[in-house]
């Protein structure tokens, strides 16, 4: 790999057989995702054996044998906050990576960081310096600079070392198997983007009708395809506040759409009459088969509940700090208030709260609901240490 930019064909296929030799692989991309319906490849980079290398896809046409590689059971690839690398793959292979390491959570679950920039991780472990992000660059313009290249480079620079570092803690810590089920988790959670029902996401649903939500559920599958067909951010077709005003105000005719504030545009004058078509079609579902508001959760809560979920937060906060692992990555105050409904109030519709199973309960599963059962009472023992609550089993 003595050139660091691959534009041959013959060159990646070699660079893919290494790969596989090697067993074990850093990988990164360079992406815009401003102007296109899907964020725009531009550049992948790796290490391996020492060495790095970037490869064009602008050049070489046909990635399909890395998103093998990336999809076998054989071969581990490393990465740094490595969601949208997972969605690339899961684009353009269909399924989703196997062996899939990430730095990023592998630090929460040795230290309190995260998440944490590459720049400071690289510093923190390795006490290197790697090249500040080009965060500005349009990394579609060709050629690209020397100094680009040796940017990009250096994202995958360290990878291995660092992990290498990381591995043996984890594994001194008794926390690889942690480590395998958060990959594992992140891989998932990203892969349910492409099977969820995307437009339940927007926010100001609450507050629409089960007729409304029809017309939003219509208008975000026609801004879907009309952004797809004209590769453009679905965004850049219609606003997201937009698609909500176009549900409450329903029009039906062109001239009242674009009566609408910010919808009388050159675009939406031609776009208009297949808003109206959709919205009309909306109209027309029988209201048995409306869709319903699925309720979340994690935002019902009581004035009890969030008293409780405050208190089980400041135990979690320190019991975190006692084990060194980041309570970002254990458990959120949504994780706190689910677990309160399900062990005080017996709301067990819900699955079981993840800070009662996996590695999770290891670290305060048991801890929390002996708060919550009284069994366990709390007090200040070490102001200079970083955990100063102690706790105490009561009789």
């Amino acid at each position: 790999m003595s050139n660091p930019l691959i534009v041959k064909q013959s060159e990646f296929l070699a660079l893919c057989d290494q790969i596989l030799d090697a067993g074990i692989v850093a990988f990164d991309t360079e992406f815009v995702s401003e102007f296109t319906y899907r964020p725009e490849l531009s550049l992948l980079q790796f290490a391996l054996n020492g060495q790095t290398v970037a490869v064009d896809p602008y050049q070489v046409k046909d990635l399909s044998p890395w998103w093998d590689i990336m999809t076998n059971e054989s071969t581990t690839v490393v990465v740094h906050g490595g969601r949208e690398e997972v969605r690339f793959c899961r684009h353009f292979s269909g399924s989703k990576p196997q062996k899939l390491i990430d730095l990023q959570i592998a630090e929460g679950l040795r230290s309190r960081s995260f998440p944490i920039s590459y720049t400071a991780l690289v510093a923190r472990v390795l006490n290197e310096k790697a090249g500040s992000k080009e965060t500005r660059t349009d990394w579609r313009r060709r050629p690209l600079t020397q100094q680009q290249i040796k940017y990009a480079l250096d994202d995958v620079k360290y990878v291995l070392k660092i992990w290498r570092i990381q591995e043996k803690e984890l594994r001194d810590l008794g926390r690889v198997e942690w480590a395998e089920a958060e990959f594992q988790r992140m891989i998932d959670e990203v892969n349910s983007e492409f099977h969820r029902e995307n437009w339940r996401r927007l926010s100001g649903l609450h507050k629409l009708k089960p007729r409304e939500l029809a017309i939003i559920r219509e208008l975000f599958d026609w801004r879907d395809e009309v952004a797809q067909e004209k590769d453009q951010p679905a965004r850049r077709i219609l606003r997201d506040d937009l698609l909500i005003e176009l549900a409450r105000r329903k029009p039906a005719t062109t001239q009242d759409l674009i009566a609408t504030r910010d919808l009388n545009r050159k675009n939406m004058f031609k776009l208009a009459p297949e808003v109206v078509e959709r919205i009309a079609k909306a109209q027309q579902i029988p209201n048995n088969e409306l869709p319903r508001l699925i309720e979340n959760p994690n935002t019902q809560q009581n004035q009890d509940e969030q008293v409780i979920g405050k208190l089980l937060g400041i135990a979690l906060a320190n019991r975190c700090a006692e084990m060194n692992v980041s309570q970002t990555l254990v458990g959120t105050s949504a994780d706190l208030r689910h677990l309160v409904r399900y062990h005080v109030y017996r709301e067990h519709s819900e699955e079981k709260p993840r800070l009662m199973a996996g590695w999770r309960a290891d670290v305060c599963g048991e801890l929390l609901t002996d708060v919550l059962d009284g069994k366990i009472s709390m007090r200040v023992a070490d102001l200079e240490s970083d955990h100063p609550l102690h706790f105490e089993r009561q009789d």
